[in-house]
């Protein structure tokens, strides 16, 4: 009896970190749009949420979009996986219902849970039409033939099975709910910045269990691997973030790099600069507009 009992408590649980599979069903058939607007459209997506650099392994000169890529964490190295419309070892065989369900509720067609160095928390803020969008755009690209790598990582970080409990404890699915008491491009920054740029997972440490630490929101983060590199604080504070800079300063980076004292970001920001330059000048602007409206967070780490 008290078994039983607990596997209904955990699967009702699990029932409120996910979205409903018909309801997806459901928004991908309304929503179905493969048309060359529907393309455009998810591209602008493909390019402000920068999948070709995670999706790409540049380093050893692999194929655009076919994986492989190290994401490196304090757990070891997950690598990214390929969504080329490759029938087997891409996405070609997923329906727009698949791709909604892995982004949304980050669980994959096969019913596997996604580990977060998929930032699926943050992608399940994303709409239904920008998710959709996207997958228009990727359906559009090159088919690789080439398996998907498989993680690195240390027990018990290598099991799937335990993120039926991460997610109980850190896993809210979205999609983004606007704040009716902000401006239209406060809440355009807050989707671009917390949704699709996915800022937050590099500028925000975890704690033991990989989750984003909330009260260090954007207050700065290691980032793991070689160099001891660390993800800026982007908080408005003063001295170790970006109080002093004005939303001209912000634009000016995210369209060229370039800080305000002349120099400019390093590889890693490099990366998304070359994602966030493609995105139009209110878009940037929206960004800037948020940012500056976040509470100061002083670095632990100066």
């Amino acid at each position: 009896m008290w078994r039983a009992a607990s596997i209904m408590a955990l699967g009702l649980a699990l029932l409120g970190c996910a979205t409903d599979t018909a309801e997806l069903r459901e928004a991908a058939a309304r929503l179905a749009d493969h048309s060359p607007a529907a393309v455009r459209r998810g591209e602008y997506i493909f390019n402000a949420a920068n999948c070709v650099s995670c999706h790409t392994d540049s380093k050893h000169g692999g194929a655009r979009l076919a994986g492989g890529r190290a994401i490196e964490t304090a757990f070891g190295s997950y690598y990214s996986r390929n969504i080329t419309p490759d029938p087997t070892d891409g996405i070609g065989a997923w329906s727009d219902a698949d791709f909604l369900r892995a982004l949304r509720d980050g669980i994959s067609p096969s019913g596997a849970h996604y580990f977060p160095a998929f930032p699926f928390p943050s992608f399940t803020l994303m709409s239904d039409r920008d998710i959709l969008d996207l997958k228009a755009y990727l359906d559009t690209q090159k088919p690789v033939a080439q398996p998907n790598r498989p993680h690195d990582v240390s027990f018990p970080f290598d099991v799937r099975l335990g993120m039926v409990f991460w997610r109980m404890l850190y896993f809210t699915p979205g999609p983004f709910a606007v704040d009716a008491a902000e401006s239209p491009r406060w809440n355009r920054g807050a989707y671009l910045v917390n949704a699709v740029g996915h800022c937050g997972e590099c500028h925000t440490p975890r704690n033991a269990l990989g989750a984003l630490q909330q009260d260090r929101r954007f207050g700065g983060a290691p980032l793991f691997g070689p160099g001891n590199k660390r993800a800026a604080n982007i908080t408005p504070d003063p001295t170790d973030g970006i109080g002093k800079w004005s939303p001209e300063d912000i634009t000016t980076l995210l369209a060229t790099g370039q800080k305000p004292d002349g120099d400019f970001v390093n590889s890693t920001m490099g990366d998304v600069v070359e994602a966030t330059a493609k995105l139009t000048p209110d878009d940037r602007l929206a960004i800037a507009a948020y940012l500056k409206s976040l509470p100061p967070l002083p670095s632990r780490h100066r």
